[in-house]
């Protein structure tokens, strides 16, 4: 195991994984953070495309990451997880969209969002409540918000 600290807009991010595969993407304060002492040497040279993505990201050139990477949990929180995933970039889902979708309740869906650990790779803020209310975010309703409004087209290009 290793880890890497990004800078980004919304924050130091703490990449993680084995190998090149990224296991966690963690904001500071996240709520479920696990124990540091789990993540290995720090190596800020670590996981380059992750970084390269993340910038891009934050750059508005990607919609998209496809870096190396695997979540672990139990079956229902990848299967939440997983329906996470297929919510289009720009665009937001509700925890009873998901709770449709991976069976379950919405109060279960939103315990499995929240242990989410690859934060903005698997992007959790899409997730709203009822009516598109900002709920809870283990990265804090600023950062959420600002995710959000990251990925929402400019007035300009909606005509």
């Amino acid at each position: 195991m290793k880890h890497a600290v990004l800078d980004s807009p919304i924050g130091p991010l703490t990449v993680v994984g084995n190998g090149d595969v990224v296991t966690g993407l963690y904001f500071p304060n996240h709520w479920t953070h696990p124990d540091r002492t789990t993540f290995g040497d720090r190596d800020d040279t670590a996981f380059p495309e992750a970084a390269r993505q993340l910038k891009e990201y934050f750059a508005g050139r990607r919609t998209a990451f496809d870096v190396p990477a695997q979540a672990t949990g139990p079956d229902f929180d990848r299967a939440v997880w997983a329906e996470i995933t297929s919510i289009p970039y720009g665009a937001t889902a509700t925890y009873g969209d998901l709770a449709r979708a991976a069976g379950g309740l919405p109060h279960e869906v939103g315990a499995a969002v929240g242990r989410n650990p690859l934060s903005i790779l698997v992007a959790c803020h899409r997730v709203v409540g009822k009516g598109g209310k900002l709920t809870g975010y283990a990265g804090g309703i600023q950062r959420k918000q600002f995710l959000l409004d990251l990925e929402r087209p400019p007035a300009s290009a909606l005509w």
